[in-house]
């Protein structure tokens, strides 16, 4: 179990991995943490789910780095590695970051939780995906090629993250 502190009032628990045959009365061996730090900061805990997560692709490493600064500097999110993409969130996934290293493609998706009908769609940089079956993060996808992308996703990253 991974927990984060939003303040004296308010904590969340994620169950990260569940351990067959353990039952209520049996001792766990994990020790006890903490409910809530003394130093009144909310502490962000990286998750990792199960042992196959996402790698980010040699061709996408650096462009990925500068994204997720950009991410993490937007606000208190935390950083949840999956199978097959990144999430960051608060209580709700704000991002969900997916990788195209394809030759054809070479993008990193992003799919923020805002509503493009108050987002100006730009061809081949934002795209309205409701309905369309994603991993229902958002409802917007931005499409990362380049650094200048990364800075150009950031006003929408940040009301993202300011929404949530």
């Amino acid at each position: 179990m991974h927990y984060r502190v939003f303040g004296p009032d308010l904590l969340t628990l994620q169950l990260v991995e569940t351990v067959p045959g353990f039952s209520a009365s049996g001792a766990s061996s994990v020790p006890a943490a903490p409910a809530y730090e003394a130093s009144g900061e909310p502490e962000v805990v990286a998750v990792l789910a199960g042992v196959a997560q996402v790698k980010v692709p040699g061709c996408l490493r650096e462009l990925y780095g500068e994204l997720d600064e950009v991410l993490t500097a937007a606000g208190e999110l935390e950083v949840v590695v999956l199978k097959h993409y990144i999430v960051y969130r608060r209580m709700l996934n704000v991002a969900s970051v997916i990788f195209r290293p394809s030759v054809s493609h070479r993008a990193i998706l992003v799919y923020l939780r805002l509503d493009p009908d108050t987002v100006e769609l730009e061809e081949g940089f934002t795209r309205d995906v409701r309905g369309i079956g994603h991993l229902g993060t958002g409802d917007l996808e931005v499409r990362i090629v380049s650094s200048a992308d990364v800075e150009k996703a950031v006003p929408l990253i940040r009301r993202a993250v300011e929404e949530s």
